[in-house]
């Protein structure tokens, strides 16, 4: 059993003309043997783009993609012909199977933020994209993507009307604060924007906020849970 707080001000900051990103785990040249990933998860990044900027056409392969927009608007475009406007609020998975090339860019009316976590996946089959509004209700923690059959994405919204939220359990959960803070937890540690709890075989934590905040759950499971997100399959 573990937990470890881990800090968004620990986290390597990328900068290029018109765009900023926040990579929670070794990426590219940025290397950190402690740092290489969670689980099957490979990538946590949180970017920001500027109006009209951002990723152009690249390729990923052997990746379950998926990609949570905080503001603004991200537009996908994929080697599958997809084009795709992707509005804050919402959830998208990319399955990337044996190969797919896509781009990301914000739309021209203003910036986009959004988190976007890989995950190792065995599929070579042919590559998908799917979007989703992610639900959501204060004091509810909800399902919002299960992109492999053993991990799951869950939203949480919080504001001073709810006293404390019990996170979903998982063999690993890993919980990001997306907006916000939160002002108490099981561990009595507050966590501002941009934290995250790891956690490895943890009992259940509980978490409160006196604003409103945001969190984005992960849990990983060793043996496959039922589906819990009607049709998020890729």
């Amino acid at each position: 059993m573990s937990v470890e707080i881990r800090r968004g001000s620990a986290r390597y900051v990328e900068r290029e003309p018109g765009r900023a990103t926040w990579h929670s785990y070794s990426f590219g040249d940025r290397y950190d043997p402690e740092r290489l990933g969670f689980g099957p998860m490979v990538c946590h990044d949180d970017h920001l783009l500027g109006p009209g900027q951002g990723f152009e056409t690249h390729r990923h392969s052997g990746l379950e993609i998926v990609t949570y927009v905080v503001s603004g608007t991200l537009r996908h475009t994929d080697s599958t012909g997809t084009v795709t406007d992707v509005p804050a609020g919402s959830v998208a998975h990319l399955s990337a199977g044996g190969g797919v090339e896509h781009s990301e860019v914000a739309a021209d009316d203003g910036p986009c933020r959004f988190v976007q976590v890989w995950l190792r996946s065995d599929s070579t089959g042919e590559p998908s994209y799917v979007v989703r509004e992610a639900a959501g209700a204060v004091g509810r923690v909800v399902p919002v993507a299960q992109p492999r059959p053993d991990a799951v994405l869950w939203r949480l919204l919080l504001d001073d009307s709810v006293e404390t939220v019990e996170l979903p359990r998982g063999d690993r959960v890993h919980a990001f604060v997306v907006t916000g803070a939160l002002t108490r937890s099981s561990l009595a540690e507050p966590l501002a924007a941009g934290d995250a709890f790891e956690m490895v075989d943890e009992h259940a934590r509980s978490v409160a906020a006196a604003v409103p905040t945001e969190l984005l759950v992960w849990t990983f499971h060793e043996k496959e849970p039922a589906p819990v997100v009607a049709g998020s399959g890729g």
